[in-house]
């Protein structure tokens, strides 16, 4: 089955400057998109002769009037934006004991107030249209305890849950939100946390001193594998899904 609903529509995407958000951008080029690529620097994107223009721009999605703006001005300059996924994010890793007051608040300004601002600036635009998708790439650490994680955990579930109440509101104007939550993936995010080589192996393993059950799979997803579950989410295939929370984590934490 080839997805569908792609071609010319412009696409939005924050955290593109490599992980997800990179492997993101380049689906929905080949797939015929027109993307803006967006990230705290502006991202590199090779050129593509063959497909539509593509465009890189820097964004601090946790600068509210900055958002707007550029949604304004793609709007303006380039035209209606049809997708928007936030994939931006930061992780920050500690015992609520020794987390300190701006790490917290870091955490949430990326991770939640960021899906705010943009969810926010392109629900005002999509509804007078009737029409769009949002995709917010959250965690599975939004729905599972996670040990020396819970600024992380919580600032995603505080994020999933604003994105399924947006859907619930935009949803009658058919304007579409859901939420992808990956488990473990091959990106710095996660080999940041390694110690060694073996890193990845302990994380397939899983950890019975932190609570922390293996990966059923066997392996690691990689930043395609959470983009194509996106993908899906965006395309006409899936008209018919809203609010939903689609974990792709290799059955990790064991739910749906």
């Amino acid at each position: 089955m080839k997805l569908t609903g792609f071609d010319r529509t412009i696409a939005l995407v924050t955290g593109a400057g490599g992980g997800i958000g990179a492997a993101l951008v380049a689906l929905l080029r080949q797939s015929g998109s027109i993307v803006i690529a967006t990230d705290l620097s502006a991202p590199v994107l090779e050129p593509q002769p063959a497909q539509p223009p593509a465009y890189a721009r820097a964004l601090d999605v946790t600068d509210a009037g900055a958002v707007d703006a550029l949604v304004q001005w793609i709007e303006a300059e380039i035209g209606p934006i049809g997708f928007g996924v936030n994939v931006a994010g930061v992780l920050q890793v500690g015992t609520v004991t020794g987390i300190d007051d701006a790490q917290w608040r870091h955490v949430f300004a990326v991770n939640t107030d960021g899906v705010f601002h943009l969810s926010r600036a392109l629900a005002r635009v999509m509804s007078p249209r009737r029409a769009g998708a949002i995709v917010t790439v959250s965690s599975n650490a939004a729905g599972v305890p996670r040990h020396g994680m819970a600024a992380y955990a919580a600032s995603k579930a505080a994020a999933t849950m604003f994105t399924r109440c947006l859907g619930l509101e935009l949803a009658p104007l058919g304007i579409r939100c859901n939420i992808v939550a990956p488990g473990s993936t091959l990106t710095p995010m996660q080999t940041g946390m390694w110690a060694d080589a073996e890193g990845g192996q302990r994380v397939i393993d899983g950890n019975p001193d932190t609570y922390k059950a293996g990966i059923p799979l066997r392996k690691l997803a990689t930043p395609e594998d959470i983009a194509q579950s996106v993908m899906f989410l965006l395309s006409e295939q899936a008209g018919h899904i809203a609010m939903s929370d689609v974990y792709v984590d290799g059955g990790a934490t064991l739910r749906g």
